[in-house]
């Protein structure tokens, strides 16, 4: 047995040093003070474990986490041109996304901006100078060119993207290959709803759009992505499609519902208490049309070279109904049909006495004024 009486004191110090290992070595890690490791810690400047491989242990579908909670992380700064009733429905889903809006519109709509969460501008080149990320035209049809020419594109990034919401197509994406600049990316959209069918949500709901022009820097592609699924985010469904086949499609339908709904509101329909469904629905049809302004129906008309085809196969197709209706009821059929009935209601003479009209020589009733001049009068 190893003993330490006869060893000097320093002996016996480096006999013990040399005997035991260190402290360290010998007691479990979880039985040593926190501070023992702090200080190892920090005198190796290392850090805490963390776990950075995806391939490690995660929780179910991590990576598609990290990756929507990326998407939704991106925020832009969208400048709403125009700031009407329209403007005012995309801004209102536009901020409850968290995206920064920015508005000008000639009319003064200061509170009603403030109200939705809107920085309002009323002077274009203010907003300007603010380097939105995407300039958001909600202007009416006819005006569209109007107020794109009185923009200061000087004080925009150079790279600014360009998105429409009209109701046509190929109007807009013309007039922006013309007068914007050719680094400014373009997007024509068309979100086939509005404030009234949209007001309980997007979800199901068309929107129709065409990327014209689109940088190809990874910055300029994801910034037109991160807008589109503003409204793939809310459930919309996404149809990609050109300008020249949006117009065709809307022609077709869009023009012709505004025509025949303006048409319906032209007489009075009323609500009667043997309403049909198909008589509620041309009600609900005069009712939604009748809200959208002139302007509007008159651009539609206008503004898509397809219209006035449809309007001439309409018109065309209401002369053929009418034609076909009353092709059935032959003029003559009706003629003895009427004097038939007319005959049967007339009162019989009490004497039963024949017919005392002038006759010419043929032996036929005649008519004519002179004969009737000529026939005997009562004195």
């Amino acid at each position: 047995m190893l003993t330490l009486s006869g060893l000097k004191p320093s002996k016996a110090k480096a006999a013990i040093h040399h005997e035991l290992p260190p402290i360290s070595h010998c007691l479990p890690r979880s039985s040593l003070p926190f501070s023992a490791f702090s200080t190892r810690n920090r005198s190796n400047g290392r850090r805490s474990l963390r776990i950075r491989a995806l391939d490690a242990a995660q929780p179910y579908d991590y990576e598609a986490q990290i990756s929507g909670r990326s998407e939704r992380s991106v925020k832009l700064r969208i400048a709403i041109v125009g700031f009407g009733n329209f403007g005012q429905f995309l801004a209102k889903t536009l901020v409850q996304q968290g995206h920064t809006v920015l508005a000008y519109s000639r009319s003064n709509n200061f509170d009603i901006a403030t109200k939705l969460g809107v920085s309002f501008y009323s002077d274009p080149h203010d907003l300007c100078e603010e380097h939105p990320d995407i300039i958001l035209l909600c202007t009416s049809i006819i005006s569209t060119e109007s107020v794109l020419k009185s923009l200061p594109l000087q004080r925009l990034k150079r790279n600014t993207l360009f998105v429409d919401v009209l109701s046509v197509k190929e109007m807009p994406r013309n007039m922006f290959l013309q007068i914007l600049p050719p680094e400014f990316d373009i997007i024509c959209t068309h979100p086939m709803f509005g404030p009234e069918s949209g007001k309980n949500g997007w979800a199901g709901l068309p929107l129709v759009y065409e990327k014209v022009r689109i940088g190809s820097e990874a910055s300029r592609v994801n910034r037109c992505n991160h807008f589109l699924n503003i409204f793939a985010q809310e459930g919309c469904r996404m149809v990609e499609m050109s300008c020249a086949e949006h117009d065709r499609h809307a022609a077709g339908s869009q023009f012709i519902t505004h025509f025949i709904g303006r048409t319906l509101g032209k007489i009075d329909l009323d609500f009667t208490p043997i309403n049909t469904k198909g008589y509620e629905t041309l009600l609900n049809l005069r009712d939604n049309t009748s809200g959208d302004s002139f302007e509007l129906f008159y651009g539609l008309f206008i503004y898509n070279k397809n219209a006035l085809e449809q309007l001439e196969r309409l018109d065309m197709a209401f002369e053929s109904v009418k034609k076909q209706l009353f092709g059935h009821l032959h003029y003559i059929l009706r003629k003895q049909l009427y004097v038939n009935a007319e005959d049967s209601e007339a009162p019989q003479s009490n004497n039963g006495a024949l017919d005392k009209s002038p006759q010419n020589k043929n032996g036929a009733v005649d008519e004519s004024p002179s004969a009737v001049d000529e026939s005997p009068r009562r004195q």
